[in-house]
């Protein structure tokens, strides 16, 4: 039988890993701040669901502080320069959704895109985490369903209404999840994360929540192709 290859046991400490752990860092905590941010938007956006929106948002704000603590434990400074760049495309897409009360492109852009993106991230990092890492992110995770699950119910329950703006919105925001991903690979790949399974998780997440919201598979494959030329 032919012998498996050992992994390679991941060095937390080293200058590599540290630098490359900069900017991974950074981009969630960065991610959480967004989210924290949205949320609060969110919950001007919709006054009816403003408490349920204002404890995500905070639940989202103590993630940005264990992520912080992750950083502090590898004696790693993160790169919020780069984050922020990381994010803006994003950013300014949900800010400018949010000015014109396009409440439908907010959710999908922090509740499917934000969500599903960070969940997959998550998913893949957690086997090849350093402990203190794996312990708080795997508390994140939990969380973060139920942020995916405020989204997919309002916009399961505003369907009709909100197709054709969801179906535009994920035409314009899509294309960003591949161009980031495309972004950190190098990084991604020194802390141990494969490039293929993130893209994998993130498609599974992203198209289950638009069936669970009421597209059909054709519909969900259709929307899932856009931006996937940059893979």
């Amino acid at each position: 039988m032919p012998q498996l290859e050992a992994t390679p046991e991941i060095d937390f400490h080293s200058e590599q890993y540290k630098d490359a752990y900069s900017r991974i860092n950074a981009i969630v905590i960065e991610g959480e701040e967004e989210a924290h941010s949205n949320y609060q938007k969110l919950a001007e956006l919709l006054p009816d669901d403003k408490d349920q929106l204002i404890s995500l948002s905070r639940m989202e704000n103590r993630h940005k502080k264990g992520f912080e603590a992750c950083g502090r434990n590898l004696s790693v400074v993160a790169d919020m320069d780069f984050a922020r760049e990381f994010f803006s495309e994003l950013h300014n897409n949900f800010q400018v959704a949010a000015a014109e009360g396009k409440i439908v492109t907010c959710l999908l852009i922090q509740s499917l895109i934000i969500e599903c993106f960070a969940i997959s991230a998550y998913n893949i990092y957690i086997p090849v985490a350093d402990d203190f890492a794996r312990k708080i992110t795997e508390g994140v995770v939990k969380d973060e369903y139920l942020h995916l699950n405020y989204g997919e119910e309002w916009l399961k329950a505003n369907f009709e209404a909100s197709k054709a703006e969801l179906e535009e919105a994920n035409k314009a925001n899509l294309p960003l999840v591949w161009k980031m991903l495309n972004q950190v690979d190098a990084d991604a790949g020194i802390l141990g994360m494969e490039r293929e399974a993130l893209v994998e998780d993130f498609m599974i997440q992203y198209g289950e929540a638009l069936t669970n919201i009421g597209f059909t598979t054709r519909d969900v494959m259709r929307m899932s192709a856009h931006g996937l030329a940059a893979v």
